[in-house]
């Protein structure tokens, strides 16, 4: 299935539990992966070689959520690493559901 090829996702919060399992679903579908986690780089750097080893693209990304100029170096390195941003509507604010 590659609902989502070409397309690029990034997971908050994706080092373990329903995080992990969302980035894993999106990679199934396709799309490159973004694992964001704040305080576990080890368990975001597993999740991303669970997903590589399943044929998937990902990288992980230390990176505060809640912090403006860490959201700027998580979409930087997604440009570096994915060749585009996460896309967002103009006028809709990023919301974070924890």
């Amino acid at each position: 299935m590659n609902a989502r090829a070409g397309q690029v996702a990034s997971v908050t919060g994706a080092s373990k539990g329903i995080g992990a399992g969302i980035a894993k679903g999106l990679a199934e579908a396709g799309a490159a992966v973004v694992v964001n986690d704040a305080s576990s780089r080890e368990g975001a750097d597993r999740v991303v070689a669970e997903i590589e080893h399943t044929g998937g693209k990902a990288i992980a990304v230390q990176a505060d959520s809640s912090n403006m100029a860490d959201v700027e170096q998580m979409f930087d390195q997604t440009v570096s690493a994915c060749g585009r941003r996460v896309r967002r509507p103009k006028g809709v604010p990023v919301e974070i559901h924890r």
